[in-house]
């Protein structure tokens, strides 16, 4: 599938607001309905859109700390960081795991409620996980800008959608 200057404004459009109406849509990017639908139909089909969610406001729904931690496990390419990976897959608190370079092997993205939760989770789960040997805790002290649309500007006027999501 190529994208062209039409998908990338239906990709834009649904990044601002998921919630638009096919009718909303199709007016917002100069398509009649039908054909609007049919693009979004291909594009969910070629998982250029993998989905769609309500974005909840961490304090509103008591999860005010985000902890941004770093993690060495003691052998990377083996099967305990498979096991790590399964495991931390499985964890609610974590909201992004990214294998990464420098100093952590992994970097993810914690949501509890306060300190006290942080300390319960490093101490009973996060520190059990299989093959950790060392974390690092950093503490957002105020969020700046959080999931923010993907850049589109960097596309060009047509891709292959099956080879980028490879």
């Amino acid at each position: 599938m190529k994208l062209d200057a039409i998908d990338r404004r239906i990709l834009a459009a649904l990044q601002r607001d998921g919630r638009l109406s096919n009718v909303d849509l199709a007016e917002a990017v100069g398509l009649s309905p039908s054909p609007c639908l049919r693009r979004v139909k291909m594009l969910e089909k070629a998982g250029v859109i993998a989905g769609y969610h309500a974005t909840l406001e961490r304090k509103a729904v008591g999860l005010g700390l985000t902890v941004f931690v770093g993690v060495k496990v003691e052998r990377h390419h083996d099967e305990q960081a498979t096991a790590f990976r399964d495991a931390v897959g499985g964890l609610a608190e974590v909201v992004s795991c990214h294998l990464v370079s420098g100093e952590a092997d992994f970097l993810l993205q914690v949501v509890v409620p306060d300190l006290a939760g942080y300390e319960r989770f490093l101490l009973g789960t996060l520190l059990k996980l299989p093959g950790v040997s060392d974390i690092r805790s950093n503490f957002a002290i105020q969020t700046v800008k959080s999931g923010a649309p993907l850049p589109l500007d960097h596309l060009p006027d047509a891709i292959d959608a099956q080879a980028a999501k490879r």
